[in-house]
């Protein structure tokens, strides 16, 4: 089908992003791409498309080489097109009325159900966008695929099609995808690039065993640096004393010895490589803290649509100071209203059949981040917490937020920065129960990593739904699952994933 080489590619962006990037990608190669939040990925993506031009280096393309990019966003002119006409609109228009099987043939792979082929793509869910724009790519019959954050919004159901898809449909096609979703990236990669500022790191191993060499020549670097520096430090010390003994002396020739050992530390540690690290927004979190042993109770309650119809029904549930809740259940069932109603009932809304312990102090967060108004700022958001200027702007940096995006409208950041300012908000609440849905949509993968940590280390309660089977498995001790209707306690999240594989 071809290749797609990057030659000492480098792009800056008011600080390096990445810089001397050589890389072939070829038929059968499915490349990992892992970086933190605002540190290349998706600028990598656009130069290596087309649509950006590098600062420097230079992208190779294959002659004829066709490279089809699924960006993140949904363009405002597709959103009144229903799905259907919004795959066979990716066709030139020459070809559309004669080719227009192609389009159904990809609506097939997808297993789009009929009525869902006829709905406005402004009524798609999230994730059903997101495969939309995936479609879209796919109908061109690309010769190779560039995919970023292609699981966003996609439950867990839609996550083993898209992997099932990845493996058997588009099989051999050169795959260069952005992800902070580590099953994902196991399941469907073979190579993976850690995009660095200063020395990018590529190993021919899929995500965690490509993280595991990574960590293993990260130490060995430090280990190194930490010997040169040793050594030129020496050999500073040395050439002190030689020029002390050589002034006192007069002797020229030991002036000379110093000079020449000063001018080796000076090159010892002029190539000593810098020991890298993440520059991404720290994530931190707290537990105010309370006497009561059960903060929340639930009995004979059924959860409903908005509509009212019966989605599935709750006989007896206690979540207990340090239990740390997943619930489970196919797209639809109910995840979402139950959360949205244990947010009602937590926030001043009498909901019968839930109590709430009085001393509860509620950490939420959505997976629309609607607690974040989209015309207020970082500052904004963070003045509420009434915390005083400079430590706000302290706050906002240490979430990674330079000084000049901390007056930003929150509407003209991107996921990843609202995700970490949804999170900064949720820190500052200082809760001790939070209830969460989908919290690492959009944060990267340090960023997820610390937001596992913090839970532990504070003993969080907490009770969440997501589709990131990683972040399930670190923070679950009690899984429930929604099965025929009824909210069950299940022994842990596998039989779950296996059904939704299809195991």
């Amino acid at each position: 089908m071809g290749s797609i080489s990057l030659k000492s590619l480098s792009i800056t962006a008011g600080v390096p992003l990445f810089s001397n990037l050589d890389l072939v990608i070829q038929d059968g190669d499915r490349v990992g791409l892992v970086a933190g939040n605002g540190m290349g990925k998706t600028t990598l993506l656009r130069a290596i498309a087309g649509t950006l031009e590098p600062t420097s280096g230079d992208v190779v393309r294959s002659r004829g080489l066709k490279i089809g990019y699924v960006e993140q966003d949904v363009p405002d002119a597709l959103r009144p097109m229903t799905l259907r006409d919004a795959v066979l609109d990716a066709l030139p228009v020459a070809d559309r009325d004669s080719d227009s099987w192609r389009a159904d043939v990809v609506l097939d792979e997808f297993e789009t159900p009929d009525e869902m082929r006829a709905r406005p793509v402004s009524a798609l869910s999230g994730g059903w966008q997101r495969l939309m724009l995936l479609m879209r790519v796919w109908v061109g019959q690309p010769d190779a695929l560039l995919l970023d954050e292609p699981t966003n919004h996609l439950d867990l159901e839609k996550i083993f099609q898209l992997e099932s898809w990845m493996n058997e449909v588009a099989k051999g096609v050169p795959i260069l995808i952005a992800s902070h979703d580590r099953d994902f990236l196991d399941a469907v990669t073979n190579r993976t690039l850690f995009l660095r500022p200063e020395t990018s790191r590529y190993f021919a191993l899929p995500y965690t065993a490509a993280r595991k060499a990574l960590e293993e020549g990260d130490t060995a670097d430090a280990a190194k640096l930490e010997r040169e520096l040793k050594d030129a430090k020496q050999l500073r010390k040395q050439a002190a004393k030689l020029t002390n003994i050589g002034i006192n002396s007069g002797s020229d020739l030991l002036t000379v010895k110093a000079k020449q050992l000063k001018d080796r530390a000076a090159k010892i540690e002029a190539s000593a490589t810098a020991v890298h690290k993440e520059r991404s927004g720290e994530i931190r979190l707290g537990n105010s803290g309370t006497h009561a042993k059960v903060l929340l109770a639930i009995e004979d309650v059924s959860v409903t649509t908005p509509a009212g119809d019966m989605l599935f029904r709750i006989d007896k549930l206690h979540v207990l100071q340090g239990d740390r809740i997943v619930l489970l259940g196919r797209n639809g069932t109910g995840k979402s209203q139950l959360v949205r109603m244990i947010h009602r009932a937590m926030t001043g809304t009498s909901v019968a059949g839930i109590k709430v312990t009085p001393s509860v102090v509620l950490g939420y967060t959505d997976q629309d981040l609607s607690n974040l108004p989209q015309a207020a700022t970082p500052s904004d958001i963070v003045a509420k917490f009434k915390v005083g200027d400079q430590r706000a702007r302290a706050l906002l940096a240490g979430a990674g937020f330079a000084v000049e995006k901390q007056e930003r409208p929150i509407a003209k950041l991107s996921f990843g920065q609202k995700a970490r300012l949804g999170l900064l908000a949720l820190r500052l609440t200082e809760p001790n129960f939070y209830l969460m849905d989908e919290p690492t949509n959009h944060v990267d993968i340090p960023g997820q990593e610390k937001l596992e940590s913090e839970i532990h280390e504070h003993g969080a309660t907490c009770l969440l739904v997501s589709h990131d089977r990683r972040f399930v498995r670190n923070i679950g001790t009690r899984y429930l699952q929604i099965v025929g209707k009824r909210l069950r306690e299940v022994e842990g999240s596998e039989g779950f994933f296996g059904e939704m594989a299809g195991v």
